[in-house]
Formats: structure tokens, C-alpha cells, sequence
């Protein structure tokens, strides 16, 4: 069976320094992949060339066997992401934003799947603010909605496990296991050896 992702000979520097050397990597859905290295060695990075946010000076990321290219609606449509500089609808309230994220992506009962999701990432009571005033937790849990409410069959998370208390890193774990059953791929970067033991069926280490 060939690969949901392919990553191939991926490079990336800026100016003289080489960020990514040469990675490569497959993922297969129902696996995750885990980004594993120190502050700077290109985990970052590489989640952006993969996702389309950022340009590699060389290799090939493809999805399905097709190189992935981030506008087409068949990436979209297959791919949820959850980066560090997610953008919201500022004006729009939590509720709302998930709410329009699932009727976009055609989502049978947009609702009730918000409402579960919201249940499950605590954020019933902040259902009605703007993201702007969200706690720094509650807008990474916020992020991870966005992801949970489209369906998906490709996970890239930036740290999903950045602050989000010790209850949070265990739901985190439980649900990430539940997305590999359910057949998604999941390509994360992580600094949570736990989180890490717990969901990665693959290391990659960088830097």
C-alpha cells in the first residue's frame, strides 16, 4: 500500500544555514510520525514545507502519490493542521468560527459535531468570546478544535502539546490514539517524551 504522505530529500536553509538536510520520510494513515530535536533543528520548518506554508529549496513532499500543492481542494479538503500562527476570524466568536470550519468542509450535522468538540476541549463556557480573548491553553485547545470539527485524514500538529495542563497532555495522548484508529495519519513535532512513547509510531530526529 503506498503511503498517505511521502517526503522526499526534503531541503531548506536560509542563507548559509542549512535547516533541513536532505529528510526523508513516509506516513502511512492509521501511523504518526513524531518530529523529535532541540530548539532550532528544523521541526518547525518542516511541518510548513510539508503543509505548503513555506517553500523548500529542494525535494518533494506528495500527497496520495501527487505532489502536494496547498490550494488544491483535494489537500484541503484531506489535510487539517493545527501550526503556531494560526489565523482566526477575529470577529467571529469560538462557536461560530468551528461552526463555519465544519459547514465549509461539508460536515453532515455541523452542530452537534461542534457542541462534542467543544465538550471535549473544555471551551463550553468560552463558546460565545473571540479567540483574541482566549487564555494561551484555551486557544491551543481552540487550534485543536478547528482540526476536530472537519473531517480529516491528515493531522500536522506544531507542539499540540504546548500549554495544555497535565489532564489536557493525557487527553491529548487518548485522542490522538483514537484519530490512528479511526484511520488518520498524524505528523507531529514534539517536545513530550510521554506524548511522544504514547502515540509515535515513527521517530524522526532532527538537528
Amino acid at each position: 500500500m503506498r503511503p498517505l504522505l511521502e517526503v522526499h530529500a526534503l531541503t531548506r536553509q536560509f542563507n548559509d544555514l542549512v535547516v533541513l538536510d536532505a529528510v526523508s520520510f513516509d506516513l502511512h494513515s492509521g501511523r504518526a510520525a513524531a518530529l523529535t530535536g532541540p530548539n532550532g533543528s528544523g521541526k518547525t520548518t518542516l511541518l510548513r514545507c510539508v503543509v505548503g506554508a513555506d517553500i523548500p529549496d529542494d525535494g518533494d513532499v506528495l500527497l496520495d502519490g501527487e505532489r502536494l500543492v496547498e490550494s488544491d481542494p483535494k489537500v484541503r479538503a484531506a489535510m487539517a493542521c493545527a501550526l503556531d500562527d494560526a489565523d482566526f476570524f477575529a470577529e467571529l466568536s469560538v462557536v461560530e468560527h468551528l461552526e463555519l470550519l465544519a459547514r465549509a468542509h461539508g460536515v453532515a450535522d455541523p452542530g452537534e459535531v461542534v457542541e462534542e468538540v467543544l465538550s471535549e476541549l473544555d471551551l463550553v463556557d468560552q463558546r460565545d468570546q473571540l479567540p483574541v480573548t482566549l487564555s494561551s491553553g484555551q486557544r491551543r485547545r481552540f487550534t485543536l478544535g478547528a482540526c476536530l470539527v472537519r473531517p480529516r485524514r491528515l493531522l500536522v500538529l506544531d507542539e499540540p502539546e504546548q500549554r495544555l495542563d497535565v489532564a489536557g497532555r493525557a487527553w491529548l495522548a487518548e485522542k490522538l490514539q483514537d484519530e490512528k484508529a479511526a484511520g488518520c495519519a498524524i505528523l507531529l513535532a514534539s517536545h513530550d517524551p510521554q506524548l511522544v512513547d504514547a502515540v509515535a509510531d515513527v521517530r524522526i530526529e532532527l538537528g
